[in-house]
């Protein structure tokens, strides 16, 4: 739990607990990093991405390196066991309920991609923002037209920029992006496995829309079925093999490419001169469009845990850092700055007078 001593909130402390558990998360983790291997050439700063298309694809030996479970499990053991992990955080979520129900539980609007039919699309799709009912508050509208429907604020005690829907205004304009978002925002799962599990978890809550904080984790696990249904797909494509890499197009001065990255809705624009130099660059990353939310849920655990309390325990700051780390934050990318941020928490009183304070590092 939340409270529970600093030596048992940890990875290795799971691992002991929930020894099965942990070994499948790190060999599912391995099967990803093969995969990258196999198509970039190693699994960290790979060479795949090049301008126009990707530097090499699969040769059928290393396609069935995935498929046939002799040097490495499956892809049909990948599927298998990500089900499971669904399963198994909606049996901690029964056990859990009110607390997961209830904690950083704030209204917002939610924003994500989706395809033609309202399915959940990853690459390309279409930019889709409800609020926190449901009502659509942007309209399935084409990534290349973001900077008509998207302002952002800037504020002096934040390297961060706040995103947010101009009609709407800075103050309800603002939208959630993530695993929780994506789900929301979408009609459908395009896998079946997938979707079986977004009705389901649709159905715990009853509510169309989930705005628990919380439940942004059960989310992500449903997310990492579908991509391993999505990888079973691609494996058996017979293009994955082909020779097709590389398309030849027209020198544009302004590109703009927007995806669904794990953390959520992700922008990058770029300009350039006729020699191809970059004159203008704006990235909107995932944390920076979470920037809103994290605050809300930091606020959240302030009034609801810390306030009136007089002094700041380990568990209360624990709690804090649970708020912002439901949205897997990249806060050196959200700022565009290197280094990692520590963590500190000050109380004050009606006078403005400092009563305590806690770090971590």
């Amino acid at each position: 739990g939340v409270d529970a001593p600093a030596e048992k909130r940890n990875v290795v402390a799971v691992a002991v607990e929930n020894r099965e558990l942990a070994v499948k998360g790190i060999t599912m983790r391995k099967y990803g990093q093969e995969i990258i291997k196999a198509v970039a050439g190693k699994k960290i700063h790979g060479i795949l991405a090049v301008p126009g298309g990707v530097h090499k694809t699969f040769t059928e030996k290393e396609r069935d390196y995935f498929l046939d479970g002799k040097n490495i499990e499956n892809i049909d053991t990948m599927i298998e066991w990500s089900s499971a992990m669904v399963d198994f955080m909606k049996g901690y979520h029964e056990a859990n309920r009110k607390f997961l129900d209830d904690f950083a539980y704030f209204p917002s609007g939610h924003l994500g991609m989706v395809n033609d039919l309202g399915g959940m699309d990853l690459y390309d799709g279409k930019l889709r923002a409800i609020d926190s009912e449901g009502k659509r508050t942007l309209d399935d509208i084409s990534t290349n037209l973001y900077q008509e429907h998207f302002l952002e604020a800037v504020s002096q005690w934040s390297y961060m920029k706040f995103p947010y829907l101009k009609q709407l205004g800075r103050e309800k304009g603002w939208n959630r992006v993530g695993p929780l978002a994506r789900i929301n925002v979408c009609d459908f799962i395009t896998t079946p496995l997938a979707d079986k599990a977004r009705k389901e978890f649709i159905a715990f809550t009853g509510k169309r829309v989930n705005n628990s904080t919380m439940y942004s984790h059960w989310a992500r696990l449903i997310e990492v079925l579908h991509c391993a249904e999505e990888m079973k797909i691609l494996l058996n494509d017979p293009e994955l093999m082909g020779n097709d890499l590389v398309r030849k197009g027209t020198p544009r001065h302004k590109g703009i490419g927007i995806i669904e990255a794990p953390r959520g809705t992700l922008t990058h624009h770029y300009e350039v001169d006729d020699k191809g130099m970059i004159t203008k660059c704006n990235l909107i990353v995932s944390t920076t469009h979470n920037n809103d939310a994290m605050n809300t849920a930091v606020k959240w655990v302030a009034n609801n845990v810390i306030s009136r309390k007089g002094h700041i325990t380990d568990g209360m700051l624990n709690q804090v850092e649970v708020a912002i780390r439901a949205y897997d934050p990249c806060l050196s990318c959200a700022t565009q700055a290197m280094g990692k941020m520590p963590l500190k928490a000050e109380v004050y009183n009606d006078k403005g007078e400092l009563i305590d304070e806690k770090f971590k590092n």
